[in-house]
């Protein structure tokens, strides 16, 4: 049994100094494709700070939750948000992984449903096909309307990875949106790759394509990724065991605009403490200190952030246990 409350803005959407994005040649914003980590072949580690989450809110808010396994391979969670700047909320989540183990992160198959008090429901499931072959379908609804059906199937050979996801085919409506990537190993270090996006509608029809490039050293990692809708670059260095840190910068010419983010990681293994910062071109500055307390099983995280720009605040607490 495990139970977490936490404030406005938690420890996962607060800053994020060194974490890794999940996912492969994914889609990203001004029709650019990003080489992400955590898979296996050409996939390596590569870092980008990441901006606060729409989670973020002010402090007059919390979120308990009791979660409770009913078996080895099965999860149900209970979430209630109340806060006084917005309306409260109900989540019911429920977790069923099945018993072929590939690595210590994946399991299949895998089944992840999440469903609000309106009704509203968030479904993935995750499928092992063959040994190099994975398949997902992710379901969205508002109510009782159907907003998102999603397809995806993912082969990885020993040197390259493609992907092929379908987004809300609708036959009678003549409406389909197709994407489709691939990752090639060059060498050890560099990986190369493309994403090609097809989409259509009554009216109108097009096509992006994305080109998309990693070089991982051994203590740093660079992307690139250049198409139709701009640039974005990244660039991610581990100076030693307590220090990381990591820039981005994003142009995107449809909206004729470009960003830039500062992030960095400090981890005081001796204090059980671990900061992360974050500085970016929107005049937006933010931290999340994340404190231990052994020997309960218990840890502490403060967050805030604040745009100078805007001339918002925002700051929040969490407790987790277990």
């Amino acid at each position: 049994m495990a139970a977490a409350a936490s404030g406005g803005c938690g420890p996962g959407e607060a800053a994020s100094g060194a974490r890794t994005r999940d996912g492969g040649a994914r889609r990203g914003r001004g029709g650019r494709a990003a080489v992400g980590p955590g898979r296996a072949g050409p996939w390596a580690t590569c870092w980008a700070p990441v901006r606060p989450g729409p989670r973020a809110g002010g402090s007059r808010s919390g979120a308990p939750a009791a979660s409770m396994s009913c078996t080895g391979s099965a999860k149900v969670t209970h979430t209630v948000h109340m806060s006084t700047l917005g309306p409260s909320s109900y989540h019911f989540n429920a977790t069923f992984v099945g018993d072929r183990q590939l690595g210590p992160t994946e399991a299949f198959p895998m089944l992840v449903g999440d469903m609000d008090n309106s009704g509203s429901l968030n479904a993935q499931v995750l499928h092992l096909v063959a040994e190099r072959i994975r398949t997902k379908a992710v379901f969205q609804t508002h109510q009782a309307k159907f907003v998102t059906w999603q397809f995806d199937s993912e082969y990885r050979g020993d040197d390259c990875t493609a992907t092929v996801t379908l987004g809300n085919p609708d036959l009678l409506g003549e409406s389909v949106i197709l994407v489709a990537h691939f990752l090639q190993s060059v060498t050890s270090r560099l990986v190369l790759g493309g994403e090609m996006v097809y989409h259509r509608r009554p009216g109108e029809e097009g096509a992006i394509l994305t080109l998309a490039g990693k070089y991982t050293a051994l203590k740093w990692v660079a992307t690139l990724n250049v198409g139709y809708g701009g640039a974005h670059a990244s660039y991610y260095h581990r100076a030693n065991e307590q220090v990381q840190v990591g820039v981005e910068l994003e142009a995107n010419t449809r909206l004729q605009d470009t960003t830039f983010a500062f992030g960095y990681q400090l981890n005081l293994p001796q204090a059980n403490m671990v900061f992360r910062g974050l500085l970016d071109s929107n005049w937006s500055v933010g931290g999340v200190l994340e404190k231990k307390l052994p020997p309960l099983p218990v840890t502490l995280a403060l967050g805030a952030f604040l745009n100078h720009w805007k001339n918002r605040f925002h700051c929040g607490f969490s407790v987790i246990v277990g």
